[in-house]
């Protein structure tokens, strides 16, 4: 058995799996061909990529991190979910924001109507109710942390839900729609 590595992240191979990736290779040097990615994303992952990883954990960013996702994400694409994830890290990198994960998804959760993550101040009780959700979750957490690329929403520091038009968003500028989400970069932006 070998194995097969998507943005540094070694997931085992067959040998009908080599053979498999190999006619591949060599069907695309001779030429244009056609594949159905089927459910995969920009992101190189499937949902059943994802669930064959081994369970995750880790510290408290990582807890922090697939709560942010659970809750704010766990309904949309995996697409979808790495980019809620990639907003949450460039608000880490960003002087704008805390400089924490767990800081940045808690930012005005103590003040009323100031939460930057709606599930914090919503009034309900936070129960993880959906396991494989919440598994799928950890797991993005996990290598998001770990480094993989942020390709998808154009450095976005940003995003709401497309049901809803926030007068802030007029100040932005739009990078993505991905999924229900619409995201934003406010770096050239000052408050």
């Amino acid at each position: 058995m070998s194995s097969l590595s998507f943005f540094g992240l070694s997931i085992g191979a067959s040998h009908a799996e080599d053979d498999a990736a190999n006619a591949l290779a060599n069907a695309a040097q001779s030429g244009p061909i056609s594949v159905d990615l089927g459910a995969q994303t920009a992101t190189g992952f499937t949902v059943a990529v994802l669930d064959s990883m081994p369970t995750a954990s880790g510290d408290r960013a990582w807890q922090c991190l697939t709560e942010a996702l659970y809750f704010e994400a766990r309904s949309e694409t995996l697409e979808g979910q790495f980019a809620v994830g990639e907003v949450i890290l460039n608000r880490v990198d960003s002087p704008k924001f805390p400089n924490s994960v767990c800081g940045v998804v808690g930012q005005g959760a103590s003040r009323l109507n100031a939460c930057q993550f709606s599930y914090n101040c919503d009034g309900k009780a936070e129960h993880f109710t959906e396991p494989k959700a919440y598994a799928r979750s950890g797991k993005l957490a996990k290598l998001l942390l770990d480094g993989r690329a942020r390709v998808l929403t154009g450095g976005a520091t940003y995003y709401h839900a497309s049901s809803v038009n926030p007068r802030w968003a007029r100040s932005f500028t739009k990078t993505a729609q991905i999924g229900h989400h619409i995201f934003y970069n406010a770096e050239s932006f000052s408050n």
